[in-house]
């Protein structure tokens, strides 16, 4: 496969719904991940969530020294590059801030407090992304045959979400970021 699978959960609605838990079972076992489109989170609020991003690393470094942390067990963290740079052959310099986002009352608390709207739309993001993630689950489980509903309201409790946005600036002053919502069972 050259081209990362593309699920539009538009089309899971009705008669559509067994055709879309197909592609996402086929894409989870021949390529391992899928990009997911028309899937319900506003556009306005994923350019806001960005752009809060960008601000956050456009902050002077005071802003952010306090965050700053190569201790992994550290909940939430700015770090820059990866834990494996001195074995790295090729180095991507790279800034990460990493924090959980479930439950969201208890890990809000810990998040950046700069820009004064990072919490605000962070929280507001990782509710809809949450919500998403629940979706894409539910769909899972039912192409596993597992059946609508098996994991019940055990699945949000026992789901983990950390928010990772990268941010680098390459030698030729090209600048590119990336959001990566995690979910896991535990």
């Amino acid at each position: 496969c050259n081209t990362i699978p593309v699920v539009d959960l538009s089309k899971a609605l009705a008669h559509d719904r067994i055709v879309i838990v197909q592609q996402i079972l086929k894409a989870s076992q021949e390529f391992g991940f899928f990009q997911v489109v028309n899937h319900g989170v506003p556009e306005n609020l994923v350019t806001d969530t960005m752009n809060v991003f960008k601000e956050f690393f456009e902050l002077p470094a005071e802003d952010k020294a306090g965050i700053y942390s190569e201790d992994l067990k550290r909940p939430c963290r700015l770090y820059t590059s990866s834990s494996n740079y001195d074995h790295e052959n090729v180095h991507l310099w790279r800034d990460n801030l990493r924090h959980p986002c479930h439950p969201l009352e208890d890990c809000i608390k810990i998040w950046p407090q700069k820009p004064t709207r990072y919490r605000e739309i962070v929280a507001t993001y990782s509710i809809e992304a949450k919500k998403l993630g629940l979706r894409i689950l539910e769909l899972l489980s039912e192409g596993l045959g597992l059946g609508s509903g098996f994991f019940g309201d055990k699945l949000s409790e026992s789901l983990e979400m950390y928010m990772d946005f990268k941010s680098s600036r390459m030698g030729n002053g090209l600048v590119w970021s990336l959001c990566i919502m995690h979910l896991w069972l535990t």
